[in-house]
């Protein structure tokens, strides 16, 4: 009998121990108002909610900021596979769910992006991937106008004709404003690079209107509150959603990830979370999971 309890005893500890573990997210570090460092620590919208899942699994939330390094060699999907995979964390929020992207790699290893604690790069292992799956989605995305103040208001692409319009080259923003009916913009549009700074160029009116994510004009508003820059009535719905993304065999946890999300949007608990972060919550687009963007659609008037 003492044999036996004291194997049951063991069994009962090492399940407590396990149920003790954190739930570790990792998040852009970079990514206002979703999710963003400040003051040492990772807050905004994507923290409120992976708090939420944690409590409902009865786990601790531990973050993990990672930052993706933007160059052509780099892949995020294939990033976020690798921390996944080489068991950073459980999850990884703010994931854009593209069918493309999900479901088994096209690469065999990648390396991790860079995170607290990881080695130089140079020293970084290659990881072996795993299948990604996706939760069910917690925000959709759009593209918006913004423009100096004083300026009449933009319902459609073409109230922008006889402004000076921003285009970024290289840029979805900047590419649905180059082929705009076939040009109608072009008389006014303003070519920019990638490195420049788009709000400085509309503080300094060097340009006067830009089309800009949703998230980014958010983040301006966070971050700069005193913005003289103003939103415009315009807003078109990429048809991306954003949701979380664990390895295939997660099952468990990517079903508390949905039922949080499901019932958060029920409860009001997502909105108001998304007011508290200073995010536009936008609804899912549908299906869940998309497959190509439509540019006809987002150049539709």
């Amino acid at each position: 009998m003492n044999r036996y309890l004291s194997g049951l005893l063991l069994c009962l500890a090492a399940t407590t121990a396990h149920a003790a573990e954190p739930l570790t997210v990792c998040m852009s570090e970079d990514n206002a108002p979703l999710s963003y460092r400040t003051k040492g620590q990772v807050a905004g919208f994507d923290v409120l909610l992976a708090r939420a899942i944690a409590s409902d699994l009865g786990r601790e939330l531990r973050v993990v900021p990672f930052e993706s390094e933007v160059e052509k060699e780099t892949m995020l999907t294939h990033e976020v596979n690798a921390l996944l995979s080489a068991g950073i964390c459980d999850l990884v929020s703010g994931f854009p769910l593209l069918a493309s992207d999900l479901g088994a790699p096209t690469r065999e290893r990648f390396k991790t992006p860079d995170y607290p604690g990881a080695k130089r790069q140079r020293d970084r292992p290659f990881v072996p991937l795993g299948t990604l799956v996706a939760s069910r989605p917690y925000q959709g995305t759009a593209l918006s106008i913004v423009q100096r103040p004083g300026q009449a208001p933009v319902r459609t692409l073409a109230d922008l004709r006889g402004r000076k319009v921003g285009a970024v080259a290289g840029t979805l923003e900047g590419t649905l404003i180059s082929m705009y009916r076939g040009g109608y913009l072009h008389t006014s549009m303003v070519s920019m690079g990638q490195r420049e700074d788009a709000w400085a160029a509309l503080d300094t009116g060097r340009v006067d209107a830009m089309l800009m994510t949703s998230t980014a004009v958010d983040a301006r508003r966070l971050l700069q509150p005193a913005s003289p820059v103003q939103l415009t009535d315009f807003q078109r719905s990429l048809g991306i959603n954003l949701g979380f993304v664990a390895l295939q065999g997660q099952t468990a946890l990517l079903d508390a990830t949905n039922r949080v999300i499901t019932r958060s949007q029920t409860s009001g608990d997502l909105q108001r979370w998304a007011t508290e972060a200073g995010l536009r919550l936008l609804p899912p687009a549908q299906p869940d999971v998309t497959s190509t963007l439509s540019l006809p659609a987002l150049m539709a008037d």
